[in-house]
């Protein structure tokens, strides 16, 4: 294993992002066809928060058992907006931080997910499941 290889070489440069305008149902959709659990939140292609699908998971009724189950929770999600849910004192790190320093990261905060943003701008996100399958990869 290789102490000193960048981030960039497991991290998603192909990142699905909402806009803060955006809405929760858009989100939940996102979350559901790309089979993600985190996207960044941008405002003006700047990086201000970001949003899992554990935050939708604590605000709405994603395990009500109701026949219209997606009626409900619409109506709950139209009662925030992303700027409301996303977490927004975000830990981002660059391109060239090392694997070693992410996984340090991620092992200490208690988030699951990190923008990596170079220049002030979002070239990817890594996660604790992009360092699982790094490390599966040494076996």
């Amino acid at each position: 294993m290789k102490k000193r290889t960048p981030v960039s070489v497991i991290m998603t440069k192909d990142v699905i992002t909402l806009s803060s305008t955006d809405d929760l149902v858009t989100a939940e959709r996102l979350f559901k066809r790309e089979n993600i659990r985190h996207i960044p939140v941008l405002i003006e292609n700047e990086i201000k928060g970001m949003l899992s699908y554990t935050d939708l998971l604590r605000i709405s009724f994603a395990d009500a058992i109701y026949e219209d189950e997606s009626d409900v929770d619409t109506v709950v999600y139209n009662m925030f907006t992303i700027n409301q849910v996303m977490a927004k004192n975000l830990t981002t790190v660059s391109s060239t931080t090392t694997i070693k320093e992410v996984a340090e990261i991620l092992t200490k905060k208690e988030f699951h997910a990190l923008p990596v943003v170079d220049n002030g701008e979002l070239v990817g996100i890594v996660t604790t499941t992009d360092l699982i399958y790094y490390l599966l990869e040494q076996f």
